[in-house]
């Protein structure tokens, strides 16, 4: 009996991790499963209860592990796949997600001594507390004219790699001497898949500023602090691997743990918004894929190279092979929805949701779409969790305007979800600007069922919207890639045409609606420019307050 060749791809996300069964010939999903992190996101306490400042944002490694112990041998039961049949097992991440560990691996929080210390423990990608060092980072940079700065948009983030290591050592010397390897997750856990560690080429380029073939130098880290000097000698140069490539062969501790054979091929790591543009069949240049959850992350690929404001990077090949691979994004999305929900939804409101079976989002989205657009009479700044692009801020907070006596929760909700739409469109134009056109939108992630959100974003950025075809973009894509570098598939591209799924232009721009929302686009703007880029610096003035009184 012959069984279908098939692949496995791994989505890990900020709460959970997905695993992905697919067959090879055509991308088809044959069965998935989702295991929660034990330990969610520390923002609060240490599992130990040890208290974190503002702005943290932890991780327990061993929760990832706990993800291959059981969601990948619960997907191939539920796809009655037997492990045979299974070639290869690609995975994906979020991303600038780092921590510190031993040379063999070892994350630093396993060890008892240091089960204490915050900075031993992984840095998710929405911890924002190496602002200070972002900011020194980027000010030495733009004095010293480095080659590198204007691939990221002339500012990087607080959310990568060089920020969160010199947090590390300017506030744990301990801790940054015992680090041994500074640690991508994305490559973290392939090293404990197959025994390897290699570098992949997506966060090198994107969060660790890898440009043509060589990180920022000696010289320049030393000029940030001297201790910092051989950072990247020391602690995070390792051979890179290109996307879509074999890191090593599955071993049999990690076969134990999956239920897959041992030897078969484990793909080099990737990120999790950058898997999903092959998955959404977005490999023509111009097509920039929004994949929306708790927070957006906005990828695209194109034959032009340009210098995007405020954009997180473009890199060589960092999406598709032969193309220039730019990477924008908003720090909250569905995570400012979700706050709403629960710090602003009267008990009113949640008792008729219960009565009517709907979800909080579900009613307060049916109130919101009978509006005319501008109606509420209020427009709002998507900075909750700071600016990733394009100011790359994240010391940046929340805006409304407009409320009154009469204000509404809906109304509330609705101009919310505005907010984050006028933050792409944003992102849009800054790429428009840089001569790097943006065609169409695809969007990716759970806030696709959300109908009205949609087509708020196809009026509002006056472009037709397509959807991924698939509710797994990432663990699709990180199949995928798997597929490629077991060798069913010359190339991503390949692999794209024949696994990827996308419906085109299902949600297209009504003209009045747009022209409306041109005048609240408008006044978004100039709120943008006065508290984003200097005008008014209340919203840093305020943070600093906040420390003091916390400290």
């Amino acid at each position: 009996m012959t069984f279908a060749p098939c692949v496995v791809g791994v989505d890990f996300g900020t709460l959970s991790g997905r695993a992905l069964v697919v067959r090879v010939s055509d991308g088809a999903e044959l069965g998935v499963a989702e295991h929660p992190y034990r330990h969610a996101v520390l923002d609060q306490q240490l599992p130990d209860g040890t208290r974190l400042p503002p702005d943290w944002a932890l991780q327990v490694p061993s929760d990832y592990l706990d993800v291959l112990r059981h969601a990948v041998p619960e997907a191939l039961d539920r796809a009655g796949v037997r492990p045979e049949q299974v070639i290869g097992i690609g995975t994906d991440f979020t991303a600038c997600t780092v921590l510190p560990t031993l040379a063999d691996g070892t994350p630093l929080c396993d060890l008892p001594e240091f089960v204490a210390r915050p900075h031993a423990y992984v840095k998710l990608w929405r911890h924002h507390a190496a602002q200070d060092q972002a900011d020194r980072i980027n000010a030495l940079a733009a004095e010293r004219q480095e080659a590198w700065l204007g691939r990221y948009g002339g500012r990087i983030s607080s959310e990568w790699e060089f920020a969160k290591a010199l947090q590390l050592l300017e506030e744990d010397p301990e801790i940054y001497r015992r680090t041994e390897r500074w640690v991508e997750a994305a490559d973290w856990i392939v090293w404990q898949l197959c025994g390897t560690y290699v570098r992949n080429a997506c966060t090198a380029g994107y969060k660790g500023q890898y440009q043509d073939g060589a990180y920022p130098s000696r010289d320049y880290l030393a000029a940030l602090n001297p201790d910092f000097a051989g950072f990247v000698t020391d602690k995070l140069d390792q051979p890179i691997g290109e996307l879509g490539a074999q890191a090593g062969k599955l071993t049999a501790e990690a076969a134990a743990w999956t239920g897959l054979r041992e030897g078969i091929t484990v793909c080099v790591g990737n990120v999790d918004a950058h898997v999903t543009a092959p998955a959404a069949a977005a490999v023509e240049p111009g097509e920039m894929v929004a994949i929306m959850g708790t927070s957006t992350c906005h990828v695209m690929s194109s034959d032009r190279r340009g210098a995007v404001s405020g954009m997180c990077g473009v890199v060589d090949g960092g999406i598709l092979p032969g193309l220039w691979g730019y990477e924008a994004g908003q720090s909250g999305v569905g995570d400012i929805f979700a706050w709403f929900i629960r710090t602003g939804l009267p008990a009113e409101y949640a008792q008729r949701a219960e009565a009517l079976g709907q979800s909080p989002h579900e009613y307060l989205t049916d109130l919101a779409a009978r509006q005319k657009v501008g109606e509420h009479g209020l427009v709002a700044l998507d900075w909750h969790s700071g600016n990733r692009s394009v100011l790359v801020d994240h010391d940046l907070s929340g805006v409304l305007v407009g409320q009154t006596l009469s204000t509404r929760p809906e109304d509330i909700y609705r101009a919310l979800l505005e907010a984050t739409a006028f933050g792409t469109r944003t992102i849009i134009d800054a790429f428009e600007a840089a001569s790097v056109p943006v065609r169409e939108l695809i969007i990716a992630g759970g806030l696709t069922k959300n109908a009205l959100l949609m087509q708020i974003y196809a009026d509002v950025t006056r472009r037709p919207l397509g959807v991924i075809a698939s509710a797994q973009g990432p663990a699709l894509g990180a199949a995928m890639h798997a597929a490629v570098a077991a060798g069913a598939y010359p190339d991503i591209r390949a692999a794209a045409h024949a696994m990827g799924k996308v419906h085109r232009a299902v949600h297209l721009p009504d003209p009045e609606r747009a022209a409306a929302y041109d005048r609240l686009y408008a006044e978004y703007q100039l709120l943008h420019d006065y508290f984003g880029r200097g005008t008014n610096d209340v919203m840093h003035r305020l943070r600093r307050i906040r420390a003091e009184a916390t400290a």
